[in-house]
């Protein structure tokens, strides 16, 4: 069997003719026509009024940040276990991030551990979509509401998932979306950022291009702002992709359903969670392992590797890295986070490209349940 990947694209004539129209005629006059398109049509996916083109989903969380105010002397809520473009732009406005726990079962943030995290000092908080999978909304909205907090809704792995109707992203006061190379709508490198608020779409217009209003040609600055734009070669390909998103949410949610055929009755491992009124669009096909079956997420990977799958491993908790433990908040949560500490050293993130076909699937759940047979037996001394 070839070497399996773990993520990747997948590209048809559609993004190559609309990528190709944009470098040969999206230049100047006509450089927002391809983003222009894409914004509006981003936003009527996710059911918003606006949607705003960025670099990366750790600029649009940025920018929702300085949108509504948030900096020095104020505290963010993010979850423990999430990957650091979650949390670094808490930094990068003077806030301080506040590491809550997450949930046993949707691996998301929990919002018992988000209560707890409170203090007169919160201004906002940052679920995440970790995986594809939602958290529980209606209790994260309570607590927000309750205490008059902001939301951040950290979608960017989870473009195509629903609760109740609802598409993720639209559950915030802000929404932000990733469109790196591994994520099911790519633009190689790109993000956006997603709300309802006017107010806040406008501020974020400034932000993102230096400083300067919308449609102002004489280059009259009002404020220091951010080189936050996304190329026209970038939109025209989300914009070709985002046409075809039912396609590519489906396939990822055909991918996972092989998957939950041939391994999801297996002792000791657990799934994705897909909630009641929920979908789950399965960004990666994840399994958390029982401790029970003596092997980590390090030596799993190492054994997959040596049989030609690349798989990903499960995110470190935020409050584990060098980045953060020097904080109070980090080693608050060190002592405080048992579920994050829990799952993360025995998760990965199996092949989930867009090019998986059933035969690949096929061969990668042989292997791991071998690996798994295998130390069941030397834990049982067999």
């Amino acid at each position: 069997m070839e070497r399996i990947p773990v993520a990747g694209p997948w590209i048809t004539q559609k993004e190559i003719d609309y990528v190709t129209d944009a470098v040969t005629n999206a230049w100047y006059s006509n450089a927002n026509v391809y983003v222009d398109r894409f914004e509006r049509a981003f936003a009527d996916c996710v059911g918003l009024r606006f949607a705003v083109s960025l670099p990366s989903c750790t600029s649009a969380i940025h920018l929702s940040l300085l949108a509504f105010g948030v900096g020095p002397g104020d505290e963010v809520i993010v979850p423990d276990l999430t990957w650091i473009a979650s949390s670094a732009p808490v930094s990068y406005v003077g806030a301080v991030p506040v590491f809550a726990d997450v949930d046993i079962t949707t691996w998301c943030l929990s919002a018992e551990s988000f209560q707890e995290c409170v203090t007169p000092r919160t201004k906002a908080v940052i679920p995440v979509d970790l995986y594809g999978n939602l958290p529980d909304v209606d209790a994260i909205r309570e607590v927000a509401d309750r205490h008059r907090i902001l939301v951040i809704e950290d979608a960017a792995e989870a473009l195509g998932s629903e609760y109740r109707g609802k598409r993720a992203g639209s559950f915030g006061d802000c929404g932000a979306f990733s469109f790196h190379g591994t994520k099911t709508l790519t633009t190689g490198e790109g993000g956006m950022l997603t709300t309802d608020s006017e107010d806040i779409y406008r501020r974020v217009l400034v932000l993102r291009d230096h400083g300067r209003q919308p449609g102002d040609k004489m280059f009259r600055n009002t404020e220091v702002g951010y080189k936050y734009k996304m190329s026209s070669l970038q939109a025209a390909l989300g914009l070709a992709q985002l046409e075809r998103i039912q396609e590519l949410v489906a396939h990822k949610r055909e991918i996972f359903a092989w998957y939950e055929s041939r391994i999801a009755d297996l002792e000791g491992l657990t799934l994705n969670y897909e909630a009641p009124d929920s979908k789950n669009s399965y960004w990666m096909t994840t399994v958390v392992l029982d401790e029970e079956l003596g092997i980590t997420k390090d030596q799993l990977m190492k054994k997959m590797s040596q049989n030609n799958i690349d798989c990903r491993p499960f995110f470190h908790p935020l409050s584990s890295l060098r980045a953060y433990e020097h904080l109070p908040q980090a080693q608050q949560a060190r002592k405080r986070n048992h579920v994050g500490y829990q799952i993360s050293p025995y998760g990965i993130n199996l092949p989930s490209a867009m090019n998986m076909t059933e035969e690949k699937v096929d061969y990668v759940c042989e292997v791991l349940k071998s690996i798994l047979n295998n130390s069941r037996a030397r834990r049982a001394g067999i």
